[in-house]
Order: structure tokens, then sequence, then C-alpha cells
């Protein structure tokens, strides 16, 4: 008696869970939509307590990362530095998860 039906059977090769995963994400067009998600989930480890504490909401629409800071000082701050936030993002989470930010 076989434990699996004819076609189904299982392979003896094995794959780290991240490389499945990520193919998982591939195949069903995901990869954007998490990594935009996990950017996002880590922007206070990403930018630090200070700024983390200051952000009142995080969103991405259409590669546009929209931060709301309540601190007019930081904010302006954070807008003079950009390419620098733009590039610590790109460096982490890829260069095309965030194509720009809004402070708003």
């Amino acid at each position: 008696m076989k434990k699996y039906p004819t076609g189904t059977q299982r392979t003896s090769n094995t794959s780290p869970l991240k490389e499945v995963f990520e193919e998982l994400l591939e195949a069903y067009k995901l990869k954007d939509t998490y990594s935009e998600k996990t950017v996002i989930q880590e922007w206070g480890a990403l930018m630090g307590k200070t700024v983390a504490s200051r952000t009142q909401s995080l969103s991405i629409r259409k590669k546009v990362l929209y931060a709301k800071i309540s601190s007019g000082p930081l904010k302006k701050e954070m807008i003079m530095n950009k390419s620098k936030i733009m590039s610590l993002i790109a460096e982490k989470y890829g260069k095309d998860v965030v194509e720009d930010i809004v402070f708003l």
C-alpha cells in the first residue's frame, strides 16, 4: 500500500526555509507587498527610538512611503536627510521597495 497517490509523491530534495519562502513570494507575486510591510514593521529599528516615538503613522502606496511626523524640527531634519534614509531602506530591503518618501 502506497502512502501517497501517484504524482504527488514527496521528493528527498530539501531546501532551506528562507529559499522556499522567497520562491513562494515570487510565485504569488507578493514579494513587493511583503517588503513594504517589513519596512513599516521595522521602522523603529531602522530609524531609532526617537524617530519611532515621534512617527504617528506610516503607509506605502505606489512605492512612496508616507511618514507622519509629530515633531516639526525632526520632520525638517528628516527632509534634509531624505537621501540617507532612502539609501538605508534600499540597502536593507532592496532599492525597488521605496522610490520616494513624503514626510507629513
